[in-house]
């Protein structure tokens, strides 16, 4: 059966990068979106979790699989290698615990896909160099009142995968839903990046 929902172009392309008939975790899911259309359209059979009761009731409606908690306390609730892909999309940056969740992520999962706003594109450098905190599509949030405490670069977050004993797999970087691929870092808002154990 296939979904007709469309997808934001970031999600797309994490779509892209899932098998049909795999089976998928989807961490701070939000309203269920990605996970309804690989259902309709890929046959994945998959959960998410979502903290916010407006996502969990969305999630809901959209017959999708939802459990409501807490990314921070860790994924206890899944057994190992339960999951071929394990998605956490614009959620990283606002996590205390980072190198807990990527450790968790490739525990219950094969492979994981991250997606977060690149704190290295240019809008965000120029903004910092007339002296006042980025403000942008993907960081769209004042200094006093956002949820991201942790902002990375491309390259910031490539080196925490190695630290982690992780390599990237797949690289997507894009701008206002367009694929960047020259100067990714400089001139990509956000970037959705797949890897795996080294």
């Amino acid at each position: 059966m296939s979904n007709n929902l469309t997808l934001r172009p970031d999600l797309r392309n994490v779509a892209d990068w899932i098998n049909p008939n795999a089976s998928v975790l989807d961490l701070g899911c939000g309203d269920g979106s990605l996970l309804a259309w690989l259902s309709g359209n890929k046959r994945v059979q998959g959960y998410g979790v979502e903290i916010d009761v407006d996502g969990v009731t969305a999630c809901v409606e959209k017959h999708v699989d939802v459990i409501q908690t807490d990314l921070e306390s860790g994924l206890g609730t899944f057994q190992d290698n339960t999951f071929d892909y394990v998605v956490l999309s614009l959620t990283i940056q606002a996590m205390h615990n980072i190198e807990n969740i990527l450790l968790e992520m490739l525990r219950v999962g094969r492979t994981g896909i991250v997606t977060f706003p690149n704190f290295g594109f240019w809008e965000n450098r120029w903004q910092l160099a007339l002296g006042r905190m980025p403000v942008s599509e993907t960081i769209p949030y004042e200094w006093y009142n956002t949820p991201n405490i942790h902002l990375c670069t491309i390259y910031d977050f490539g080196r925490l995968l190695n630290k982690l004993g992780m390599k990237t797999t797949g690289q997507v970087v894009m701008h206002q839903g367009q694929k960047v691929s020259f100067l990714p870092n400089l001139r990509g808002s956000l970037a959705l990046v797949r890897f795996d154990k080294a």
